[in-house]
C-alpha cells in the first residue's frame, strides 16, 4: 500500500493513515490478509515519527480491521462484510464537504468546482466492476 501523505494538511498524520487504510478496505484494495508497511518503514518513507504511525495501526487495530501476527506484523483482518456503494459514499463525504467550502471561501462557481473534480477523477480512474457498477 502506498500511502499519500500530508504533513501540511490540518488533518492529523495519524488521521490521514486511518482514513486511506479505511478507504482501501472498503474499496476493496486492501484485502483480508494482505500485510500492511512496518511502522519503522512507513515512518522512514514519509520522514515522520514511528509513534504516529504506531497511533493509526492501533486505533485501527481496535476497530478490528488490522491485527497483529506474529512473525509478519500487522495485516488486514478479515472484516464482517463488504462495504455497500452508501457506505463508501460516506466514507468520501467529508473530504467533498471540506472541498465545497474551500471552493466557497475562494468564491468559485459550482461549475468551475465541479470541472476540476471530473479533471482530478480522471487522474485516477477506476475501471474495475463494484456491485455490478462501473
Amino acid at each position: 500500500m502506498r500511502f499519500s501523505i500530508a504533513p501540511s494538511d490540518s488533518t492529523p498524520i495519524y488521521r490521514q493513515i486511518v482514513d486511506q487504510v479505511r478507504r482501501e478496505m472498503a474499496g476493496g484494495q486492501l484485502l483480508a490478509g494482505d500485510a500492511m508497511p512496518s511502522v519503522r518503514a512507513l515512518a522512514e518513507e514519509h520522514t515522520i515519527n514511528p509513534m504516529t504511525v504506531s497511533k493509526a495501526y492501533s486505533l485501527l487495530e481496535a476497530e478490528g480491521l488490522l491485527e497483529r501476527r506474529r512473525g509478519v506484523g500487522m495485516v488486514v483482518a478479515a472484516v464482517r462484510s463488504a462495504v455497500s456503494p452508501k457506505q463508501r459514499l460516506t466514507l468520501l463525504h467529508p473530504a467533498l464537504q471540506a472541498a465545497a467550502q474551500q471552493a466557497a471561501q475562494l468564491r468559485l462557481p459550482a461549475d468551475d468546482a465541479l470541472a476540476l473534480f471530473k479533471r482530478c477523477l480522471a487522474q485516477h480512474p477506476f475501471d474495475g466492476d463494484v456491485d455490478g457498477k462501473p
